[in-house]
């Protein structure tokens, strides 16, 4: 199971450290964090101990209002299962309570230095464990941002994936990723592609060797990830294997339980495969939009009878 610590979660959001400088390497594996509400209350059946604990205004309001006794106890039977830490929100006062008992427990107590609200903080801190913390795969071959859509190009080696890429790149798209495309399952319908950082920026061409699209083309020419939207391979030409046919059967490419479209193109001397990707990756938008070229041109054809 992936993980991460609670340090990393202090640098990435500049995070305040209150207690427990020596528990920072405690593990966090769970992708959600938790607003603790009907916990301090007495109710603790679906309690997520091992998610990260947020307080913000309305928690920390509830417990000032509290007396001395109830206060103890409500933090008490918070503190006793041990999340991997508690993070305030900027702004709150008067925690010389909460303090006492992270302390006694080993517990990292955290506060946010911006000035944000609690729902602001909570959407950054979740989209940043769901990315972080998700099951993940690399595969061979190229990931490209192609008007906004991810675009995986496979192939064996020496297929001409990466060529196609620079000419894409040439066309205005943006490289995302060369040789090694790591995929991260972001939920059961989404997969993110991204490089895996010794590539970043890298596209290797045969016979001329390993450039730096960033240098060369400038920030424009790469993208730091994209949603993968299609899967396609190049393969070499097997004669009689095409047909015209007005819409191909959809297929697709199983990626950690996600289902990819998938398309294969195949490669012939003056072909203009670059080409070939942009189309297919406007007309996925159109049918994303629910229009179909070869309906519409069928409606035509009925039209005329």
């Amino acid at each position: 199971m992936k993980s991460l610590t609670v340090e990393n979660l202090v640098q990435k959001f500049s995070l305040k450290v209150l207690t427990g400088k020596n528990k920072l390497q405690q593990k966090i594996t769970q992708s959600r964090a938790h607003r603790p509400g009907l916990e301090f209350v007495g109710h603790f059946d679906f309690f997520p101990t091992e998610r990260v604990q947020i307080l913000g205004r309305k928690e920390i309001t509830y417990l000032h209002k509290l007396s001395i006794e109830e206060r103890q106890l409500r933090i008490g039977n918070i503190v006793k299962y041990h999340p991997p830490c508690f993070i305030v929100t900027a702004g709150q006062e008067g925690l010389t309570y909460l303090t006492q008992y992270c302390i006694e427990e080993g517990i990292p107590l955290l506060c946010t230095n911006e000035s944000q609200t609690t729902s602001e903080f909570i959407t950054k801190l979740d989209a940043y464990l769901v990315k972080t913390l998700a099951p993940e795969t690399a595969i061979h071959g190229v990931c490209i941002n192609v008007y906004g859509m991810g675009i995986l190009i496979r192939g064996k080696s020496g297929v001409g994936k990466s060529e196609t890429a620079h000419t894409l790149i040439g066309r205005g798209h943006r490289l995302v990723a060369d040789d090694i495309v790591v995929l991260k399952r972001l939920s059961p319908r989404t997969i993110l592609g991204t490089h895996d950082e010794k590539t970043k920026e890298f596209l290797a061409l045969r016979s001329i060797g390993l450039l730096n699209v960033v240098r060369l083309y400038g920030r424009k020419a790469f993208q730091d990830e994209t949603r993968i939207a299609l899967d396609i391979e190049l393969t070499k030409w097997q004669k009689n294997s095409l047909n015209n046919e007005l819409e191909h059967e959809s297929s697709f490419t199983e990626y950690m339980g996600v289902q990819i479209p998938h398309i294969e193109i195949q490669l012939q001397p003056g072909r203009d495969v670059a080409g070939l990707i942009e189309a297919a990756a406007n007309n996925w938008l159109l049918k994303q939009q629910g229009y179909s070229a070869a309906e519409e041109f069928l409606k035509r054809l009925e039209s005329e009878f």
